[in-house]
């Protein structure tokens, strides 16, 4: 089981917003950039990327989500308080 990742992710307000940028990258589109267009978190600046953390350092929601995937991975919208996440795992220790 991974103890830290990287991650990116790409924050917006709807789950339909999520669903589009989903489907964006999912059609060939690359993931900072459209992190870079639409993300409302200030990591948008460097393609959503939000560096290594390891469990407990985000809302459990992300962190599950983010956990479960394998690298190069992308999840579905997943929501938290703060919005609506796509979120891909770039590396694992």
């Amino acid at each position: 089981m991974a103890s830290k990742i990287r991650a990116s992710h790409i924050l917006v307000k709807t789950e339909q917003e999520a669903n589009v940028a989903l489907y964006d990258i999912t059609h060939g589109k690359d993931f900072a950039e459209v992190a870079k267009a639409i993300s409302l978190c200030p990591s948008k600046k460097q393609g959503g990327d939000l560096g290594w953390f390891g469990r407990g350092m985000m809302v459990k929601p992300f962190e599950d989500a983010a956990f479960s995937l394998e690298k190069e991975g992308l999840s579905k919208p997943v929501q938290t308080q703060f919005g609506w996440h796509i979120i891909k795992v770039t590396d694992i220790q």
